[in-house]
């Protein structure tokens, strides 16, 4: 049919968006810094985590503990894994093994008194889905004062 003054109807061109106001464009988002996690693990273990769990340690007092990260045989079992070994007073000594090189991979924790060989192996984080180096500090840090070897217990 056409329209009266003679021209065929057509329908809009104009969409949805057409017929909407203009908007100010919003400035792009910060970047959030990446995580301190995301870093290499070779990095992330020794210049970070090391020093945290150190700093963590002594804030129950008493000396500072030793540790040292190496790739060494895991304790029990003898696989080879990354190692967090940990001296303490009186002869005390733990490991924090990674049997990946990634820090949300599987890990174990050990431990032994002076004067004897770890025995057992526990299964250490595997009810995280992803490790933080608040979350790892402070289940080492737990871990130790449960046995009493922290500070004046």
């Amino acid at each position: 049919m056409s329209e009266p003054n003679g021209a065929a109807s057509t329908p809009s061109a104009k969409g949805p968006a057409d017929s909407a106001p203009a908007t100010k464009a919003t400035p792009a988002a910060k970047a959030k810094p990446p995580a301190l996690e995301d870093k290499p693990f070779a990095e992330f273990v020794p210049q970070i985590f090391l020093p945290a769990l150190a700093k963590e340690m002594q804030v129950y007092g008493g000396p500072s503990p030793e540790l040292s990260f190496e790739q060494a045989p895991m304790p029990v079992v003898g696989s080879d894994c990354w190692v967090v070994k940990g001296s303490m007073p009186r002869g005390r000594r733990f490991w924090l093994c990674f049997t990946t090189t990634d820090i949300h991979g599987p890990k174990t924790f050990s431990l032994a008194e002076s004067g004897s060989e770890p025995t057992l192996l526990e299964s250490f984080l595997i009810d995280e889905r992803k490790a933080t180096l608040p979350l790892l500090v402070s289940r080492v840090v737990s871990r130790l004062n449960g046995q009493k070897w922290l500070g004046p217990n």
